[in-house]
């Protein structure tokens, strides 16, 4: 088998669009100082169109949703985008190399063989509700740990991602709500702003001194990880990414 698969091809759970779920980094993991290099990253993935088109046209909510990261289509182009993750760069390789038929489309039951006793992210590129719950179900049913992110926690219709994921929160208010709907969380915070009870600092940021790896750690992955806190960090990467968060919550 290839380094990738597909392991979803069908409508998104968001809009019906239709998308691809990719997993990568079999043989290798990922190369992030971050996340560690045990993970392997599923991308969730317009089919029918590039990314970064998908981002310029809006036609990225059937693999976003309703994540304010997004941005706003004005004049043909995208505006404050604050999502860390660049479309054109890794994104557009997966994209190309499954659109060429290099990546194999197999069953979500052959997926669960090769992701069994690995780590596994969730939606490296996308958002997981945009793929069918029953499908994680299977590809996640033998792993060692995952580590998964939504924005749709407000949404009933994805609170079985709650074994998987944790709810990506951008505000104080939002990680109360979330957390009241049986969620644990993920908030991403500004400089300055301080913790709730029962939440504590990303281990493997730099404001915690990066004391460990996402693949380490393990601590996000919903109701099914052993950790029971919720998380959040300080908007880091790229100064025009945590200003426009800055921005975003300041609107």
């Amino acid at each position: 088998m290839s380094n990738g698969f597909i392991f979803y091809r069908g409508p998104s759970m968001l809009d019906g669009s239709p998308i691809i779920a990719v997993a990568t980094g079999l043989d290798r993991g990922s190369r992030n100082g971050k996340t560690g290099g045990e993970l392997i990253q599923t991308w969730i993935l317009r089919d029918d169109m590039a990314p970064h088109d998908a981002v310029k046209t809006g036609a990225d909510a059937a693999i976003c949703g309703d994540c304010p990261h997004r941005g706003r289509v004005e004049d043909g182009r995208n505006v404050a985008r604050s999502c860390y993750v660049v479309p054109h760069q890794a994104p557009l390789s997966v994209w190309r190399t499954a659109q060429r038929g290099v990546y194999p489309v197999i069953d979500p039951c052959d997926a669960a063989d090769a992701f069994a006793g690995r780590l596994v992210r969730l939606g490296s590129y996308g958002d997981p509700a945009a793929v069918p719950a029953d499908v994680w179900a299977c590809v996640l049913a033998c792993v060692a740990g995952k580590t998964g992110y939504t924005h749709q926690w407000r949404n009933p219709t994805f609170a079985a991602l709650r074994v998987f994921c944790m709810a990506s929160c951008d505000t104080p208010q939002d990680q109360r709500d979330a957390a009241a709907a049986g969620w644990r969380t993920f908030r991403v915070r500004l400089n300055g702003e301080g913790l709730h009870d029962r939440e504590i600092a990303c281990p493997a940021s730099a404001e915690a001194g990066a004391k460990t790896s996402c693949d380490a750690c393990k601590a996000c992955g919903g109701l099914t990880a052993k950790a029971r806190v919720n998380i959040a960090i300080i908007a880091h990467g790229a100064a025009s990414k945590v200003n426009a968060f800055a921005r975003l919550r300041a609107a």
